[in-house]
């Protein structure tokens, strides 16, 4: 490919990865801090790039210079922020989730894929007393944040960013297209933490674990809904109006990871979860390709329950309601 080619190759790659209400030419502009002529030029190739500019704007846009390039070292560029005590900023982490989101749904054209080992955060959201134990573990046991080590869980209070930017992040998921791929092992380690907790003495009541138990059991019940009428919406209201968005699988056979994949048409990103609250994101071609033959491969071993199948449908979710059962009895 000629070097001028490259570069407007360059330019409609990255114009790609921004929602369209958002003007191309001045992001440039700022970002390399030059003239919307300037920005204009170099977009068309008439002026040569430098090697500073192509760092910048593989930095801001967090693109590897290989994709570009469409080297084959073999090799697979991932990014993503590693959290810990030290740089966790909870309500920034809940930010940071609902602009992923904005940004996908931003898109023309976009399907997320979630393979849900565990259950995907954003159900959390509109069950306060679940979402508030699921980050008072992560914060206590996972990150080990300080201020969380004498600390039981009733003297907790994360409601207030949960109620405020999670009500955002769920009514944002909502909108989005995906498929979800669910096995009966996808609740387990939530009843897992609640009982470690439990045995731990984290619990000061009682009436704190049945609690949280009725809100992980009304979780399951509202995605039993959103599965028999193929479409998202918020707990406690109606479907009706909004478009069939939601597929949802039975899988009865093993998901390893909790992968998400987003497809919008001429680009693909996938995310992969690591160490429960870190998320390794990579859009290289080969890999989220190979990615979309993997979810294609566990879809065709799964059964789909959404809006059909009701026999089935109703056998998964009651699995897992008699785990749920079984705890709070």
């Amino acid at each position: 490919m000629e070097t001028v080619e490259l570069q407007k190759h360059f330019f409609q790659f990255l114009k790609s990865k921004i929602p369209d209400h958002v003007s191309f030419v001045e992001e440039i502009a700022d970002l390399l801090e030059i003239s919307t002529d300037s920005s204009y030029r170099r977009i068309r190739g008439e002026k040569p790039i430098s090697f500073e500019e192509i760092q910048k704007l593989c930095r801001k846009f967090q693109i590897s210079i290989d994709q570009i390039l469409s080297l084959d070292t073999n090799s697979t560029v991932f990014y993503g922020q590693w959290l810990n005590s030290e740089n966790f900023d909870f309500e920034k982490y809940l930010k940071d989730m609902h602009l992923q989101l904005a940004t996908i749904l931003g898109a023309d054209s976009k399907i997320m894929y979630y393979e849900a080992k565990d259950i995907p955060p954003f159900h959390h959201f509109q069950f306060t007393e679940l979402a508030n134990f699921k980050y008072f573990f992560w914060m206590k046991t996972i990150l080990s944040y300080p201020d969380f080590s004498k600390t039981h869980y009733e003297e907790s209070n994360l409601k207030e960013p949960i109620t405020k930017t999670g009500s955002e992040i769920i009514k944002t998921y909502i909108k989005i297209p995906s498929v979800e791929i669910w096995s009966d092992e996808t609740i387990n380690s939530t009843i897992h933490q609640i009982e470690f907790y439990k045995d731990s003495g984290i619990f000061r009541k009682k009436e704190s674990i049945e609690v949280i138990y009725r809100d992980l059991l009304s979780l399951v019940n509202h995605i039993e809904q959103q599965a028999e009428t193929g479409v998202k919406f918020l707990h406690g209201q109606s479907p009706n109006g909004n478009e069939e968005n939601f597929n949802l699988y039975f899988n009865e056979v093993f998901l390893g990871h909790n992968t998400i994949l987003v497809d919008a048409g001429i680009s693909k990103t996938v995310f992969i979860n690591h160490g429960v609250l870190n998320y390794m994101i990579t859009r290289d071609k080969n890999f989220c390709d190979a990615t979309k033959k993997s979810f294609d491969n566990t879809m065709r071993k799964s059964s789909l329950i959404s809006n059909v199948n009701e026999k089935e449908r109703h056998r998964f979710f009651d699995l897992l309601r008699k785990k749920i059962e079984a705890k709070i009895n």
